[in-house]
């Protein structure tokens, strides 16, 4: 019996992760993983008790990209998913996963892989991890949004370098240009990423997507337009507050402040 192209793991306490699993083939993005991984996506979506996903590769990669060799027999797809839709595109799954989605960047995550990893809401990479946007050397025009998060991410002149040159960024020069929130040892790697989960799930569960809900739409807006659209939202929220709902959790995290978690 085959391996499963993605691997997924439930935990009680509220989180799942999901690993890439073509370790063979670092993870490539052929068809069937990429709807494998919208698929998956989805489901964990649907299900309430995951409010936090973990997203890994199985291996020595992260994700290595789009199945060259599958789309070179003229076999695989380009990126849009199956059928050429978003319903089965994994990078708008994971955009639309409504809670946190933790990048845990094991390895190598190339072009369609990186654009896997810039999909994610937080990244931490062992020394291992390194990034690579190779379209202009292959001659694939990127779609799933490589060539304006970056320059957002990190600003247009150090994108620019990135995307026209090719080069690989190392894990450690992925987080001073602020594209990794840290490195952590190899061995770390899950565990500060599970560590991590644990810390947002602290948050009230309707928090945790509101969040990161105004913090996605905001920073597609204008600075203008994004404060106005944190005031609406934010007194629409809060009318709804009880005085005795807002003593009960400040006395909760008046007692995490104390403890240290």
């Amino acid at each position: 019996m085959s391996e499963p192209l993605v691997c997924i793991e439930r935990d009680p306490a509220g989180y799942a992760v999901l690993t890439l699993n073509r370790p063979s083939a670092m993870n490539a993005l052929s068809r069937e993983l990429m709807a494998a991984i919208a698929d998956s996506v989805d489901t964990l979506e649907a299900d309430p008790s995951v409010r936090v996903l973990i997203l890994t590769g199985a291996g020595r990669a992260f994700c290595a990209g789009l199945d060259l060799k599958e789309i070179g027999s003229g076999q695989g797809s380009l990126g849009q998913g199956e059928s050429g839709v978003a319903a089965r595109d994994p990078v708008a799954a994971i955009e639309r996963f409504s809670g946190p989605v933790i990048g845990a960047i094991n390895g190598p995550a190339v072009t369609g892989g990186f654009e896997l990893a810039l999909a994610c809401d937080v990244l931490l990479a062992s020394p291992l991890a390194r990034f690579a946007d190779t379209h202009a050397r292959i001659g694939i025009a990127p779609a799933w949004g490589l060539s304006q998060k970056l320059s957002r991410v990190m600003g247009p002149y150090r994108a620019r370098e990135i995307s026209l040159a090719g080069n690989w960024i190392q894990a450690e020069q992925a987080a001073a240009w602020g594209l990794v929130n840290r490195v952590v040892s190899t061995e770390r790697l899950l565990p500060e990423s599970i560590s991590l989960a644990h810390d947002m799930l602290g948050a009230l569960p309707e928090m945790l997507v509101r969040y990161k809900a105004i913090i996605r739409d905001g920073f597609a807006l204008s600075y203008g337009d994004a404060l106005a659209l944190e005031k609406t939202r934010g007194r629409q929220f809060n009318a709804g507050l009880s005085p005795d709902a807002v003593e009960s959790r400040r006395e909760a995290v008046r007692q995490r402040n104390r403890t240290g978690r």
